[in-house]
């Protein structure tokens, strides 16, 4: 006597086989994407990141906490594909994958209030100690929440982040 239940298990347990194969390769290859990626083309939205190499195509760079004032971006976004930053606020970052992928960020300014920062046009914001030549602007205050530069009373210059809104009031160091 056959049981049909016997039969329709053994057509089932190959396609199931299958089934955890493909999930298993699938896993595989965004893991093998993953472990060529640099720390910084791992990060997430929300995370901050240093860019170390202060080039125009800067690809080096470490995440560290968003308290620290080397932490100079915050991700805003991130995307597969090169894309334009939604405003001149952000800075794109870039980095080809080994894999033949690309990594691309838009990072709004983290600075930190009492700090100092370089500013080279031709390249990203880079964290400078107030002391240094390469100190080129200071931030007196940093309000989050708000964008209206009339909130900043003694500075020099302001720059806003309009997501997520921010004030910086910036003077010479």
């Amino acid at each position: 006597m056959k049981f049909p239940g016997v039969r329709l298990a053994a057509r089932v347990a190959p396609g199931l086989l299958a089934v955890a194969a493909l999930a298993a390769a699938v896993t595989g290859c965004s893991a093998v994407d993953n472990a060529t990626k640099s720390d910084v083309a791992k990060t997430q939205v929300g995370d901050c990141i240093n860019i170390t190499n202060n080039s125009p195509t800067a690809t080096e760079g470490e995440k560290i906490d968003c308290s620290s004032p080397k932490a100079v971006y915050k991700v805003f976004r991130t995307f597969d594909a090169k894309t334009e930053c939604p405003s001149n606020e952000y800075t794109s970052y870039t980095e080809d994958l080994v894999s033949g992928g690309t990594t691309f960020m838009c990072l709004a300014p983290n600075f930190a209030q009492d700090a100092c920062y370089n500013d080279v046009s031709t390249s990203p914001y880079k964290w400078a100690d107030c002391a240094s030549p390469e100190a080129t602007f200071k931030v007196l205050q940093r309000i989050d929440g708000e964008t209206d530069e009339l909130l900043c009373d003694n500075a020099d210059q302001f720059l806003t982040v309009p997501d997520p809104k921010t004030l910086f009031c910036v003077a010479a160091p």
